[in-house]
């Protein structure tokens, strides 16, 4: 590690370490990894081309799952092919800009991902609560517009945290003990004082994920409350088999990402390569599982790509 230690005089270069611990298993890690992003990249692009191709699919639910699918390559797209540069070749070295600007892509298509999840939620909800208005109440272009929220309250968010991060000295050790410029990775190894930082980056945890989240259990609280009152066990059935891949796709989502974030802020007593795992569990693992799962649970979508892979 000394063979990194730059003078606060060198060019603002950052060290990427990869996995701390476990340097020795880069290769057998990226194995996964890399598996795991192709699988990600060809069921997402799926999505979208059968989507995109396919008439009767041009559907709210369906522009949806192709936003869902936009965030996940964005958000794997960010972290995986550096990771693996580090994993394979050893190629650490990433620029302040460069550090920033993977920061800034990867942070604006997280909080994107976030919204639509929450505007999926309201889908399901309308569905269920109110299906004889779902027509007139979700339209392609009323989901758009809200597609076009999400977007823009990340790309207001996020901005500042990558400027107040900017201002900070980094003196000696410039290694960053992780396989991307994770914000906090960042923080740590700072030699100035940190605190706006990340007093900004928790509000902008409880502005985003926080409030998404408190959105989502409001919905299903109200879906719940929905379901509760129809008489036919066979109602209850149909509407709660129309929000398991919604459910499933929250947990993969919300679960690792929050563990990691709140254990950064305020634990210590977990190792570093235990945060790593569990970030690039949130990195790679929904967006392979995401398309297959709503795949399988959505028969119209399975019909018609089932269809594509026959003409093959």
């Amino acid at each position: 590690m000394s063979a990194f230690n730059l003078t606060s005089s060198s060019p603002p270069t950052f060290i990427l370490n990869g996995i701390p611990g476990l340097e020795a298993a880069h290769i057998w890690i990226s194995i996964p990894f890399s598996l795991f992003y192709f699988i990600s990249l060809v069921g997402n692009f799926t999505v979208l081309f059968v989507v995109s191709k396919e008439p009767t699919l041009h559907k709210p639910m369906y522009l949806l799952l192709c936003m869902l699918g936009l965030t996940d390559i964005g958000v794997s797209t960010c972290v995986v092919p550096k990771a693996l540069c580090i994993f394979w070749f050893g190629f650490k070295g990433i620029t302040m800009d460069g550090c920033l600007t993977q920061m800034f892509f990867l942070y604006m298509f997280d909080i994107t991902h976030s919204a639509v999840l929450v505007t999926m939620g309201y889908d399901r909800y309308v569905a269920i609560c109110n299906p004889l208005r779902y027509d007139t109440i979700l339209t392609n272009a009323r989901i758009a517009k809200l597609g076009l929220v999400g977007l823009l309250r990340a790309v207001l968010f996020v901005p500042p945290l990558a400027l107040l991060l900017q201002r900070l000295p980094f003196c000696t050790n410039r290694v960053i003990l992780d396989t991307y410029c994770e914000h906090m990775a960042v923080l740590k190894i700072s030699c100035g004082d940190t605190r706006v930082n990340r007093t900004y980056g928790l509000g902008i945890l409880l502005m985003t994920i926080g409030l998404d989240l408190a959105l989502i259990s409001l919905t299903y609280g109200l879906i719940i409350k929905a379901v509760l009152r129809m008489s036919s066990k066979k109602a209850h059935q149909k509407a709660l088999n129309t929000c398991t891949a919604h459910i499933c796709v929250i947990l993969m989502s919300y679960t690792p990402y929050l563990f990691s974030s709140l254990t950064q802020r305020f634990s210590q007593g977990i190792a570093d390569h235990i945060h790593i795992l569990l970030t690039s569990i949130h990195i790679v693992v929904p967006p392979m599982l995401n398309p297959i799962i709503y795949g399988v649970k959505t028969k119209e979508l399975r019909n018609k790509v089932g269809k594509y892979i026959c003409r093959m």
